[in-house]
């Protein structure tokens, strides 16, 4: 397949027109309709992807409310069937399902029919040792064919899903499952990560003491030294019979429980957010097909289209990647370290590296796999373009036509230097489509397993914005006053249901918990006009003239210098541009009336020494980036710069750290991918604050 073909967004809007009388002068008077006429848009979406039910809906939204909206009531539905309608015709054009990779440069591909065969006979188990709808069944499993297969083995029965990566520890994984007390756990003895294989036995058995509501416990085992499990998941899959190939997915309510995924909050116990079969099967469809552009594989359009977003199954975009499947869409997985065997870093961040990183191990990921779309968090390709890499030297890239980034803002420098790298490539592969490569861009969350702000592949691109707010999102972004405000940074808002939102948290008695985690800030008629509760999300957002969007990182970390507002991306942006700067964490002490103190904590290139040079170094690539008023008062040179499991920045924790909170009640070290690094803040900390009393 090779670009450009007819956009998706464009046959969607054509449909529109066709089926429904509906014409826009512009993709935001589009967005508009979205937003106000929830029923006709959703329902579009619904007819468009022609979901199925045996019953019809009496409604498309009974109560035009958050929380609490209720979709689609009397429809039924199941992901997993949504999945297997497209076996038959994929697997007639000669398409796989999936397309998996890891370090040692092996593919393997998984059919249609394979994928169906095997998650009917894992599902056919589970019932057969009792398991039932809403029953929870956990994963402690990497980014592999047969986590997917279990997950839909999971959803086709009713069960609840719930994963967690491999590379967590015991008490982070129990700290979450413990929460929904599953009956079953699926894990892997072992796995391979940056060229070493790590022994998970121990963890194994240490989640079956620890769980005491599981009863089954289902073994992927590589080592062939199975720890005590009650069954092999190769044996199970293997298995043939004429109950497996005539099994269908059950068919269930609309808002059924799908799945359980984690906040990576700072204080207590992670969330356990509940997420529903068909709100995530309407709008990872619109996401993915609209806005990400990703078409089916069978279809002449996108004939071979192949998605491949890099992820581990910790993070919601492993969610987003299997939803891939559900437009019909041949998706590539990548199980192990984006830098390589050498490299010992989670998610492509650069904390922790230890070792020089390969950055082109995923992009000769990308090329053997045939891949269409590559999507990654922003950290991995700011790391490849700070290497320099040689993209001509990763393989035949020029399938690729389009690049996605998420997790954190993805610098104007970083997209500037891939598009000019790309561009070079097409003059001698001939892809058209890379002369001015696509980048679909997109901020959205694990809380509501979706995206607010992304990308249309037929408007306008500036590098470090993102094209567009979605369709069906009614964001805003609001002032102090709770207005929506435009070219000006204010709080990222939702002011209308989508189906995706959250059901409920587990164990969340009357709601209490979900309420104060998004409803809070502006609860009912929190403006006095009437309005309902509003959605706050907890990032930076400026909504552009021309509808474009720019995110500033999350609003509670937000840097307020001498009266001027400012989302902390902004300042890495102009740091991390520096060669010799490897990562950066900055935080500002201005509260309750002090004056600002604003230090920033750099990881620098080895060999770089923090010396008066260095430090004017970096403090004119700020002042040149942004402003002199945000020069920072003291830097540091730190061995590693505090992430989440997910690979994001932990901001406020540090900052609360050195506003004299104590650390059991700022930060949650189970949550965090570099717990050791804690010691040297915690002593900075004490420091600080003994010089600030002095």
């Amino acid at each position: 397949m090779t670009a450009p073909f007819v956009p998706q967004i464009a046959l969607y809007r054509n449909w529109l027109a066709e089926q429904r009388g509906l014409t826009f002068g512009s993709y935001e008077d589009m967005r508009q309709w979205s937003v106000r006429d929830l029923d006709g848009f959703w329902r579009s979406i619904w007819d468009y992807y022609d979901l199925q039910s045996p019953t019809p809906f009496a409604a498309v939204i009974t109560e035009r409310k958050m929380p609490g909206a209720v979709w689609f009531p009397g429809a039924q539905v199941n992901y997993a069937r949504q999945v297997f309608r497209h076996v038959e015709a994929a697997d007639a054009a000669g398409l796989p399902a999936i397309v998996s990779g890891g370090e040692d440069g092996r593919l393997r591909e998984t059919s249609w029919p394979e994928l169906r065969r095997k998650a009917a006979a894992l599902a056919l188990h589970l019932k057969d040792n009792g398991i039932k709808p809403g029953d929870r069944v956990a994963a402690y499993l990497p980014n592999i064919p047969e986590t997917i297969i279990a997950f839909l083995a999971t959803a086709s029965i009713g069960a609840v899903w719930s994963v967690c990566a491999p590379d967590m520890a015991a008490p982070a994984v129990i700290d979450r499952f413990k929460q929904i007390e599953p009956k079953v756990l699926i894990a892997c003895d072992a796995v391979t990560y940056a060229g070493r294989r790590h022994d998970r036995r121990d963890v194994v058995a240490e989640l079956r003491r620890s769980l005491p509501t599981v009863a089954h416990v289902i073994l992927h085992s590589e080592a062939g030294a199975p720890a005590a499990p009650d069954a092999l998941l190769s044996d199970i899959v293997a298995r043939t019979s004429a109950a497996i190939d005539t099994f269908e997915p059950a068919w269930l309510p609309f808002d059924h429980p799908l799945w359980i995924v984690y906040s990576s909050g700072t204080t207590g116990l992670p969330k356990p957010i509940v997420h529903g079969h068909g709100g995530i099967v309407i709008v990872v469809l619109a996401l993915l097909g609209l806005h990400n552009d990703i078409g089916c594989s069978y279809h002449q359009n996108s004939f071979g289209e192949r998605y491949h977003w890099y992820s581990s199954t910790g993070w919601i975009m492993w969610n987003s990647q299997v939803g891939g499947l559900l437009g019909g869409a041949t998706c590539c997985i990548f199980d192990g370290s984006p830098g390589g065997a050498t490299c010992c870093i989670f998610d492509g961040s650069p904390g922790g590296a230890k070792d020089k990183p390969d950055w082109t191990t995923l992009w000769r990921f990308v090329a053997q796999s045939k891949a269409t779309f590559f999507g990654a968090g922003a950290a991995f390709f700011a790391n490849c373009a700070k290497a320099e890499i040689d993209l001509a030297a990763a393989g035949d890239l020029s399938r690729l036509r389009c690049l996605g980034s998420t997790g954190s803002p993805l610098s104007a420098d970083t997209q500037a230097w891939f598009n000019d790298r790309f561009a070079a490539l097409s003059k001698t592969n001939g892809s058209k489509a890379q002369a001015d490569i696509w980048w679909a861009n997109i901020s959205g969350g694990t809380d509501f397993a979706g995206a607010f702000i992304g990308g249309n592949r037929e408007l306008p691109q500036t590098p470090g914005a993102m094209q567009c707010r979605l369709l069906g999102a009614a964001v805003e972004a609001f002032s102090e006053q709770g207005r929506a405000v435009t070219d000006e940074v204010g709080e990222l808002v939702c002011t209308e249901p989508m189906p995706s939102m959250p059901l409920y948290f587990w164990n969340d008695k009357d709601g209490v918990r979900y309420r104060s985690s998004y409803f809070e800030t502006y609860p009912d008629n929190f403006d006095g006009s009437g309005r309902g509760p509003v959605w706050r999300h907890g990032d930076w957002l400026k909504v552009n003239p021309d509808g474009s969007c720019i995110i500033y990182g999350r609003s509670d970390a937000t840097i307020n210098r001498h009266g001027l507002r400012m989302g902390t991306s902004e300042l890495y942006s102009a740091i991390e541009a520096l060669p010799e700067v490897l990562d950066s964490l900055v935080v500002d002490l201005e509260y309750l009336g002090r004056d600002s103190y604003m230090p920033l904590f750099v990881v620098l290139r080895e060999g770089v020494a923090l010396d008066a040079a260095m430090q004017e170094k970096i403090n004119k690539a700020i002042e040149a980036g942004l402003s002199r008023r945000f020069l920072p008062n003291e830097i540091f040179a730190v061995a590693e710069i505090p992430r989440t499991l997910s690979g994001k920045k932990q901001e406020l924790p540090i900052k609360k750290l050195l506003l004299g909170q104590p650390v059991e009640k700022v930060i949650n070290k189970e949550a965090m991918a570099n717990p050791g690094c804690l010691d040297w803040y915690l002593a900075f900390a004490r420091d600080y604050l003994a010089r600030s009393a002095a």
